[in-house]
Parts: C-alpha cells; sequence; structure tokens
C-alpha cells in the first residue's frame, strides 16, 4: 500500500465532477505530494489519465475495488 499525503472521495460523482474536485484539491497541495481519489464513475479511468498526461501530474496507480475506482496521483514539481 502506498502512503499518500490527502484523500478525495469523489464517489457518486459524474464526468467532469472527479476531474474538476482532483484539480481543485491538486492545486492546494505541495510538489511530490500524493493525492489517493476515489471514483465511481467508471469514465474516470480514461479522464484521469488523460488529466494527468496534459497536466504533467504523475499517475501513480489505478485500482478498481467493488466499484470504487482508486487513484493515486503525484503533483507535479
Amino acid at each position: 500500500m502506498t502512503d499518500f499525503d490527502k484523500e478525495l472521495d469523489c464517489s457518486g460523482l459524474n464526468c467532469p465532477m472527479p476531474i474538476l474536485k482532483t484539480k481543485k484539491m491538486i492545486d492546494t497541495m505541495n510538489p511530490g505530494e500524493i493525492l489517493r481519489m476515489i471514483s465511481t464513475d467508471p469514465g474516470s479511468c480514461s479522464d484521469v489519465n488523460a488529466w494527468a498526461n496534459r497536466t504533467g501530474n504523475e499517475l501513480l496507480s489505478t485500482s478498481e475495488d467493488g466499484g470504487n475506482f482508486i487513484f493515486l496521483l503525484k503533483k507535479k514539481g
């Protein structure tokens, strides 16, 4: 299990809310910190990957647990 600095639960939210909330949270974090984001929207998988590529933040891992999609994102810098 990877350690993380902050957690964001976006369960029940549909696109684009998980990405918007992720961006808002990442903006408050220090470079190198890790955010664990949880989403129930299957579209988040491609959305988070595309967002990370576009912004330069690093998607460390993606996993699924009982309908929850769990992402670990490292803030760039």
